[in-house]
């Protein structure tokens, strides 16, 4: 049984397959079958689509399937309340979180976790940036409606997934407390939201995560074309020592910024041809992910980035000589806010990154301590730690007081 099965599993109360089929009215055959993962479906994504009846109303569904009434409100606003009319399909949400921090993260997960909280704080936009070689979507989610513009990404770098739970968990918190009055670090999050437009990408670089967490089977093609990469480069640990895609190309060194100087750097510690990690690629933005990330990064030209790696628990934050204004005083506020040390990214790795070259902030957010993929047991530190650079870089670096954001 995979991690994710298990995980709904438990979120349903179950104790074992058979338990769940019994409870769910279904042929007790202790496999997956299509009825059971049909089944067990609202239970990964955190919500249910129910068929309104004559005589139902959002008060009687929130009663029926034991949600709060708050919650199937939101979820649903385009509904009447008192009354709906049959055939009506109504969001409920699920009693628990829809983001997990206790199971690795996958992009099935990752997906179902975006999928489940749009449907659940609709003023929240599920978007597709690209589909991966392999055919695995790289999403985005957007929320609110202000002029600011932010955008934050993460796992650029394979065996660092442990960052796409970090802003997940953020886009669902922030939600939540957006929808019901709440605040995330102090902040009012739904005037926050009136104020700024965040934009993320959760998981850049799907196949390679794919493979280091383990959801790509070792009888694949895919991962036996992995093998044959790794093979070249006996020295790094596989899969656990993986960064690329699953082409072999390191997304964090495919971008134009210095890629010529990248290529001469890596080459030289013999990154010559597909690689486990430091392979820059044939060409600048030669791979769809990085290719897709730097047409959204353009298209919306936002006012800061975040980039999010482990490990080191360092904010860099300026490439060469570059200096944006107002980006060194908002670094500080970072480290102040983390207990994260705020640098200047090495020379050696500060070339064909993601970053911005026009003049605005860009941080590279290196969380946790220890060796890549960093161990679960750390995610809550890592997430108590960032909580206070997330809700800052959405504020920016005008100096308002928190009261007036």
């Amino acid at each position: 049984m995979d991690e994710i099965m298990a995980l709904a599993l438990r979120r349903a109360g179950a104790e074992s397959l058979e338990a769940f089929q019994r409870s769910q009215g279904l042929p007790e055959t202790g496999t997956a079958d299509d009825a059971t993962l049909e089944a067990l479906r609202p239970f990964l994504l955190g919500y249910r689509l129910v068929t309104a009846e004559a005589g139902d109303s959002l008060f009687l569904l929130a009663q029926r399937y034991g949600a709060p009434l708050a919650a199937v409100r939101t979820a649903n606003p385009l509904l009447t309340p008192e009354t709906l009319r049959p055939g009506d399909i109504v969001t409920v949400p699920l009693p628990f979180s829809v983001v997990p921090t206790d199971v690795p993260m996958t992009s099935r997960l990752c997906g179902a976790c975006i999928q489940g909280i749009a449907a659940r704080y609709p003023f929240c936009r599920r978007g597709l940036l690209t589909l991966t070689a392999f055919g695995r979507p790289v999403e985005t989610l957007v929320m609110g409606t202000g002029p600011r513009t932010v955008l934050y990404n993460a796992s650029h770098h394979a065996n660092e997934w442990i960052t796409t739970p970090v802003l997940l968990k953020f886009a669902e918190e922030l939600a939540k407390a957006a929808a019901f009055g709440g605040t995330v670090w102090g902040r009012d999050a739904k005037r926050l939201l009136e104020r700024v437009t965040l934009h993320l990408v959760p998981m850049v670089n799907p196949d390679g995560v794919d493979l280091v967490t383990g959801a790509i089977s070792p009888d694949s093609m895919e991962y036996r074309q992995a093998e044959d990469i790794g093979a070249r480069y006996p020295g790094i640990p596989f899969p656990s020592g993986w960064k690329a895609n699953l082409l072999g190309v390191d997304l964090n060194l495919n971008y134009p910024a210095g890629w010529e100087q990248a290529r001469r750097i890596k080459f030289d510690q013999g990154y010559t041809t597909p690689a486990p990690r430091d392979y820059v690629g044939s060409a600048p933005l030669d791979q769809r992910e990085s290719a897709a990330l730097a047409r959204y990064t353009q298209l919306l030209e936002p006012e800061l980035t975040l980039a999010y790696h482990s490990q080191g628990q360092v904010i860099y934050w300026k490439f060469l000589d570059m200096e944006p204004p107002g980006a060194r005083a908002l670094g500080e506020k970072f480290a102040d806010a983390s207990g994260y040390t705020l640098d200047d990214t090495p020379y050696a790795s500060g070339f064909a990154g993601y970053i911005l070259t026009w003049n605005r902030p860009g941080y590279t957010i290196e969380v946790g301590r220890g060796i890549n993929p960093l161990p679960l047991a750390q995610f809550d530190e890592i997430y108590r730690d960032n909580l206070g650079i997330l809700v800052l870089g959405m504020e920016g670096t005008d100096g308002s007081p928190p009261e007036t954001l």
